[in-house]
């Protein structure tokens, strides 16, 4: 194909299933040079998109109403599309001038989302996830950065539910032992990314190191911004979060804790996830649709995910 080629690629309304997919998006972006996108996405998945390279516009769908949806079909409509990439199974998309559409199936048990996304385009092999980031958004990031020598060790404690969430204090024992004298990042500083409502677990970390080792970013950071953040460090460690996808979509080598949640579909992928004793089937049993207000991450100990951290750092050198 030659000259301009439209691609309509429409993502997931929730930010971690578009940042699990997003790397089909990177792989147009890289295998088709000559074209253009066109993003579709909420609130909280479009910003994810907003360093595309060759982005001609991203639409924000405000709300999942009628209404907002004959404005996305009023946008689009005129053009005829070279691909269309549904990644929400829309109605719409089917009745979109286009040379070709890709929908994305129903979830598959036992199957990471990362592989459903890549049977939309029919791959062989399937793209990791991906997040492109611009000079301008690296630079941003950068300012806020004390200068420093040593390694950078990012960490996201903070999780949606508390189900997911491992105690901050384990957090704090891991980072301060791979930093601290002897460990593998010895001599380095530890960068928090999260919600502003992480600030607590943020000050739980910052105890456990020395004075001016913790970079806190939590709250402060978009989406983006976090990925490049993340991209200066050594390693990451997080939980079942959106930060632990934008640190897969980075490139960062991750280790993460997971409990409640199935790391066979949406663990980090190419990265680590280190679980209990407990299994998920044992979580649904205590809490059938997993949404209670029940810690169930106390039964992981640090001394598991260190280990798994050392290793993967042993693996890189």
């Amino acid at each position: 194909m030659t000259g301009r080629f439209p691609i309509l690629y429409i993502a997931e309304a929730g930010a971690q299933d578009a940042a699990l997919s997003c790397g089909v998006l990177a792989y147009l972006v890289e295998a088709m040079p000559q074209a253009r996108f066109t993003v579709v996405g909420s609130p909280a998945s479009a910003p994810l998109f907003g360093d595309t390279p060759r982005l001609d516009r991203l639409i924000i769908l405000e709300r999942e109403s009628r209404l907002e949806w004959i404005g996305l079909w009023n946008q689009v409509r005129s053009t005829t599309w070279g691909l269309i990439v549904d990644m929400r199974g829309s109605a719409l998309s089917g009745k979109l001038k286009r040379q070709k559409r890709a929908v994305r199936g129903e979830r598959e048990a036992g199957v990471h989302a990362v592989e459903l996304a890549a049977r939309v385009l029919q791959l062989d092999e399937v793209p990791a996830p991906k997040l492109f980031v611009s000079d301008d958004t690296r630079a941003s990031v950068e300012a806020l950065i004390p200068p420093g020598d040593g390694p950078i060790l990012a960490v996201g404690p903070g999780a949606a539910w508390m189900g997911r969430r491992w105690p901050a204090e384990r957090f704090a024992k891991v980072a301060a032992t791979l930093v601290g004298d002897g460990g593998p990042l010895e001599g380095g500083r530890v960068l928090v990314v999260g919600d502003d409502s992480d600030r607590d677990a943020a000050h739980t970390i910052r105890l456990a190191l020395p004075r001016h080792r913790t970079i806190e970013l939590q709250g402060r950071l978009k989406p983006l911004q976090v990925v490049a953040a993340v991209q200066r460090s050594a390693l990451y460690l997080g939980g079942d979060s959106l930060w632990t996808d934008l640190a897969v979509a980075a490139g960062t080598p991750v280790v993460a804790a997971f409990g409640p949640s199935d790391e066979v579909e949406r663990g980090p992928w190419g990265g680590v996830a280190v679980r209990g004793p407990r299994s998920v089937d044992e979580y649904r049993k205590i809490d059938p649709r997993l949404d209670q207000a029940i810690q169930h991450m106390n039964d992981l100990p640090a001394d598991r995910v260190l280990k798994a951290a050392r290793k993967v750092l042993a693996e890189r050198v």
